[in-house]
Formats: structure tokens, sequence, C-alpha cells
């Protein structure tokens, strides 16, 4: 008798060892798929694409999806290193530095007029007489520069680079301008310029454009003194655990994307698949600025 009620005990036993792991299992794939998104405008400039986005990614996962905006870049690559979030619409300098740091996988960029491709511009007033970034550069001194947030590529890295290479700019203390200012986004940079708050300034090619098209800047009244060699778009990239099977899910999800408002929100006309070898030239952009760890 005491046999039997042993055997029993135990087969309970494993039977509820074996619900607790099933349970652990069916938690694990329903719980919400979360992802970060950089400011690459200002906060608030993508809500009702975000939305969009999180509904038709929830669709296609079969899963429950929930968008996040941080307040800066440096919030989602901390979020993604402390296992907060599962995949991050990272800048390209931000996600070699994600990568660096916790394994973050690039799997998905979007492609601008069918090219995954944009640059960092240097833009100022029409009004201002200069033609190219020499002219501006002789009357350093005289005249202010804006980048966009400090882990920005082409708002900060790229330019900043260009500046000392040409034997201007060293950091926001040791330069030759009048001023140097970072207005933490793109859209804040053009305005900035566009209302003479700063004689010139970096700014990604794409959101330019987009800014330019929606009308929240005035083209007329803005122009576009250097332009940088092309820069792979910004990565959606996820975490180094993610499965292969959700991997291919989330491409699929975005290449089908069609929705015009989502597209807009980016300046994309599509989405294509990315991987980690894309970023290799801003990988050792960062190196050369000593951004990331030995």
């Amino acid at each position: 008798m005491m046999i039997l009620m042993l055997g029993l005990l135990a087969a309970c036993g494993s039977n509820e060892e074996n619900n607790q792991s099933e349970n652990a299992d069916k938690a694990e794939v329903t719980k919400a798929f979360t992802i970060g998104v950089i400011p690459a405008q200002t906060e608030g400039e993508i809500e009702e694409a975000m939305n969009r986005l999180q509904a038709e990614l929830s669709e296609k996962l079969d899963r429950e999806v929930e968008i996040s905006t941080f307040p800066d870049y440096n919030g989602v690559v901390e979020a993604m290193n402390y296992n907060q979030i599962d995949m991050a619409y990272f800048g390209p300098l931000t996600y070699v530095i994600a990568h660096e740091k916790s394994g973050a996988q690039a799997i998905v960029t979007q492609l601008i007029d069918g090219e995954p491709f944009y640059h960092s511009y240097v833009i100022t007033n029409a009004e201002n007489e200069w033609e190219t970034l020499d002219e501006f550069l002789a009357e350093s001194d005289q005249n202010s520069f804006a980048f966009g947030d400090p882990n920005s590529t082409s708002g900060s890295l790229i330019p900043s680079i260009e500046l000392q290479d040409r034997g201007v700019f060293e950091d926001q203390e040791n330069n030759d301008f009048k001023s140097v200012t970072y207005t933490g986004s793109h859209d804040a940079t053009a305005l900035s310029v566009q209302n003479k708050q700063v004689d010139a300034g970096a700014i990604d090619s794409a959101i330019y454009n987009q800014l330019v098209e929606s009308g929240k800047v005035d083209g007329d009244q803005l122009k576009v003194i250097w332009e940088s060699e092309k820069l792979f778009q910004y990565p959606w990239a996820v975490s180094k655990d993610t499965d292969e099977e959700t991997i291919t899910k989330l491409q699929d999800a975005f290449l089908s994307i069609e929705d015009e408002t989502i597209l807009n929100a980016f300046g994309a006309s599509g989405f294509t698949k990315a991987s980690n070898d894309d970023y290799e030239s801003i990988r050792k952009a960062a190196e050369k600025q000593g951004l990331l760890e030995e």
C-alpha cells in the first residue's frame, strides 16, 4: 500500500512539473513582444504610424506586440542591454553600440526610393551666401553649428568626423565655431536652421526630405551645403536570444508592409532584410571616435 501511495505521489509530482513547464512555455509565447524606437523625430510625430505598425505586427506574429518610443537614443541601447525589450529601431551608430554591448542583431531596414541608403547633410538657411561647406567653414569663428542627438549617426558621428578632418572641431568645448549645440533631434535641427537660431546644422537626408515634403519645414528657406557618402539605413534589430522562427516572421511581416502611414513615417518606400555586416563602415567610424568599448 505504501509503495502504491509513493508511486501515486511521484506521478503527481511529475505531472505537476510537466504542467508548470508547459505553462511557462505558454506564458513565454503569449508574453507581449516589445519593441523600442529611437526618437528620430520629436516624440509624438510618428504615434499614429507606430499604432498601425503595432497592430500589423501583432497580426502577422499572432502575438501581442507593444511599441514604445524612448526619449533618447541611449535609452533604447540600455533597454536592449538589460533585456527590457525584444527588438529595437536603432540609428546605425546606436545599433553598433548595442551589438557590442548586448549582441543585438540587425534583421530589417527601410528602403528610400528602393535603396537602403541615406546621407548626412549639412544644411543652412537659404538666405546665407554659403553654397558649400568650405565657404561656411572659411568664416567658422563667426558661425554657429548644430548637431542633433550626440548618438545620432548622420546628426553627429559622421559630420563630426568630417569637421575634425577639416581641423575645425574636436568636441563641444574645443572647436573653431562661434558656438556648437546639440538639438536632440533632426526636426529640431531643421527648424533651428530655418529660424536662424543656428547658422548650419547636421541632419539625416531622408528625414530632411520628409520634413520638406510634409511641409513641417519650408524647403525654400533651406539649402544643403554638404552631403556625406552613402550610409546604410536605420536597422530594426532583435535581441541575441531571438529564435530563427520569430526572426523569419518579423522579416516577412516588415517586407509585406504597404500601409502608407507607416512607410511615410520613415520616409520609406518599403523594407528589406539587413545584417550586422551592413554596418561595418559605421562600426569603423565609431571605433575611430572611441565610442566602442575595447
